[in-house]
């Protein structure tokens, strides 16, 4: 039972890490506009295509080594998914910023049926995959039990909290991050101070999105698999996450993450595997009921 805890342990650490990076593209954009970025789900699924393209393109012109491999994947895969999340906000965001509310979450719930329907006739809607490029794992005996952790899973923590760290690195050390964090607490006083806003806005989208692509590549590297549809249920939970840790919060999404990916992970062995998205949709609901803030997030005071 013990090597059981632990297995599910490790693997409920890579899944949340990779939670987390989804969730951060969901928090900054909340923190910065306020609103819910509904297409984000549908980078990620890019992101997983774009990943599988860049290997195709590098084996076929005989490169094998992993460093590199990885180098010109995340490079080609994080620029792509980038101008995705640019051209994002200029066509489903920037033009309804001073609309209702309720107008951008339609548009970008147009954008993602529209990136999925692009998807699934450019690429077909059978699922793809790519082989495994880093095999091998450390094994650790645990009485009669033992503990597996593949060199996949231990690339894609270090990766990911990597990823992590240079960006929270850049938020608060950065003159880019003093912006967003200006952009953040009141736009108009930024605007006033010389902050371009709608261009600081466009690089928290295009961020998000490199986090986003980011996540695709490591869980591609780790399920080998994904289809047109990814994105949905993987969106979904990563706004879990995001709503768990304190919307709005940098620190809340990777926790959030991390919590939400070894409760599933825990749930998976102790229950039924079949049932865990449930669990995280209920998760989502009990959250909202009774801590719409989330854990590191501050409660919204109306100034009257």
């Amino acid at each position: 039972m013990d090597g059981i805890f632990l297995q599910q342990l490790v693997n409920g650490l890579t899944l949340g890490a990779v939670y987390g990076l989804i969730a951060i593209g969901y928090t900054m954009v909340y923190g910065v506009i306020g609103m819910i970025n509904f297409a984000h789900g549908e980078v990620y699924m890019i992101s997983a295509y774009l990943c599988a393209i860049s290997l195709a393109v590098l084996g076929f012109f005989g490169l094998d080594s992993f460093p590199l491999l990885m180098l010109f994947t995340l490079v080609f895969t994080l620029t792509v998914t980038g101008v995705y999340g640019w051209v994002i906000e200029r066509i489903a965001y920037r033009p309804l910023r001073h609309s209702t509310r309720l107008a951008p979450l339609i548009s970008a719930i147009g954008i993602s049926l529209i990136l999925q329907n692009y998807v699934q006739l450019s690429q077909g809607a059978r699922q793809q995959g790519v082989p495994t490029l880093l095999e091998g794992a450390f094994r650790f005996s645990i009485g009669d039990d033992f503990l597996q952790i593949s060199y996949t899973k231990i690339f894609i923590l270090l990766a990911a909290f990597v990823g992590m760290a240079v960006l929270t690195y850049i938020i608060q050390y950065t003159r880019l991050g003093r912006m967003c964090r200006a952009t953040q607490q009141d736009r108009k006083m930024a605007q006033i101070l010389g902050i371009n806003t709608d261009r600081v806005i466009s690089l928290v989208f295009v961020i998000g999105a490199t986090m986003a692509a980011l996540a695709g590549v490591l869980i591609t590297l780790n399920y080998g698999t994904f289809d047109f549809y990814a994105g949905f249920i993987i969106g979904v939970k990563a706004f879990t996450a995001a709503v768990l840790g304190g919307i709005g919060s940098l620190p809340g999404a990777m926790l959030g993450g991390l919590i939400l990916g070894l409760s599933e992970a825990q749930f998976s062995s102790m229950v039924n595997t079949d049932y865990k998205d449930v669990f995280s949709f209920s998760l989502l609901v009990l959250i909202l009921i009774f801590r719409p803030q989330g854990l590191l997030g501050r409660p919204q005071v109306v100034k009257v």
